[in-house]
């Protein structure tokens, strides 16, 4: 707060003509504290892959190409109030985002998480997300492990129903916990997100498209309803079929 003899002198200042210099530095001076304040932050997270402002991902990233998938030795298994979700992991393609998927779900990381997100129109299912346990459903999707991000490791294995892709923010190389579920073809991820997975029956992607489908509250993507990741497992993949 300035004081009365302070600002008395200051407002007599700017009357002349040493007083409109000192108040154009002043003014120059505080812009140029705030364009170096917002300069030095990023924008806020967030995990939703597709943000509409995102980077084109796939300009200067390095794609592995013609390369097999090949399922690791375990499997995911997801179980929630709509069934079971089995998911073969892709350690050939991605073995950074597998051994990281590997590791929370060794900690109970994804236990009591939900599917944060739904869409019919694009065809996702996605969660991962610590902080869908609360109760703050605004916060959904900006989430993340305490570890560090995962850098990209993008092939050219297409997005096909049932693939399971790496959410990630702007940076190609933000992806950490979240991850989706692709239940429709989805050429524009190609080469731009990374693929470390694929659901590996019918009856799990039955059940992925009842996720996909429940109601959401209004004018959200956010199942009205949670749905919940009771556990989350590694078991042989041999249990499961082709």
């Amino acid at each position: 707060m300035l004081t009365k003899r302070w600002s008395g002198k200051f407002f007599n200042a700017i009357n002349g003509e040493r007083g409109r210099s000192s108040l154009l530095m002043l003014c120059v001076l505080v812009i140029a504290l705030l364009l170096a304040a917002c300069g030095g932050k990023d924008k806020t997270a967030t995990k939703d892959f597709d943000a509409a402002d995102e980077e084109d991902a796939a300009q200067n990233a390095n794609v592995k190409k013609n390369v097999k998938p090949q399922a690791d030795a375990e499997a995911a298994v997801i179980e929630t109030d709509y069934g079971k979700i089995v998911i073969e992991l892709y350690p050939n393609l991605a073995p950074n985002m597998v051994a990281r998927f590997k590791q929370l779900i060794k900690e109970g990381f994804y236990n009591g998480t939900t599917f944060h997100r739904v869409d019919p129109g694009l065809g996702i299912i996605q969660g991962g997300d610590p902080l869908s346990k609360d109760d703050n459903p605004d916060n959904d999707g900006q989430g993340s492990s305490p570890n560090p991000n995962v850098a990209a490791e993008f092939s050219d294995v297409p997005f096909e129903r049932g693939l399971v892709g790496a959410a990630r923010a702007q940076s190609n190389d933000s992806a950490n916990s979240q991850f989706y579920i692709t239940l429709k073809r989805q050429p524009a991820f190609d080469q731009r997100y990374t693929v470390f997975g694929r659901v590996v029956d019918n009856q799990s992607l039955n059940n992925a498209d009842v996720i996909m489908n429940a109601p959401t509250a209004t004018g959200a993507e956010r199942p009205a309803d949670k749905i919940v990741v009771k556990s989350m497992t590694l078991q042989p993949r041999a249990n499961f079929g082709t």
